[in-house]
């Protein structure tokens, strides 16, 4: 038995959410996610889901209690960023670099809000 599940990272963001179920809509609605484990709590909210974005895994909670959420920023490398970041704000995004673009190193990049407030730098790397 392996020390962690096939097929996982060996680090793993966990997002304490405001609304978890809306940020799962919004994964897998701008960035093809797909949801591959959830426990809810007896109300049906989110105790626990882990969403898989290419080759990562997002954790994702329902933020109440003893655990507030809080915003985060996650970098995200994409096969086209100016896709992505169309289709994430068709997803609810909102945008907060405009344009995408790129700077000093050799990512292209853009930058949106997601409904519940965190932020999603998307990237592209480009040839020099």
């Amino acid at each position: 038995m392996s020390y962690k599940p096939d097929h996982y990272p060996s680090l793993s963001v966990y997002i304490m959410a405001q609304g978890a179920q809306k940020l799962v809509d919004f994964l897998r609605k701008a960035f093809d996610a797909r949801e591959i484990r959830r426990y809810e709590h007896a109300d049906g909210t989110i105790m626990h889901t882990e969403v898989r974005l290419d080759d990562s895994v997002v954790m994702i909670s329902e933020a109440g209690g003893d655990y507030p959420a809080f915003p985060v920023w996650l970098h995200l490398y994409v096969p086209d960023v100016d896709a992505s970041y169309q289709k994430a704000l068709g997803a609810g995004a909102q945008s907060v670099q405009v344009p995408v673009q790129k700077e000093g190193d050799p990512d292209r990049r853009g930058g949106v809000l997601d409904p519940c407030g965190n932020t999603w730098w998307l990237s592209t790397q480009q040839n020099a």
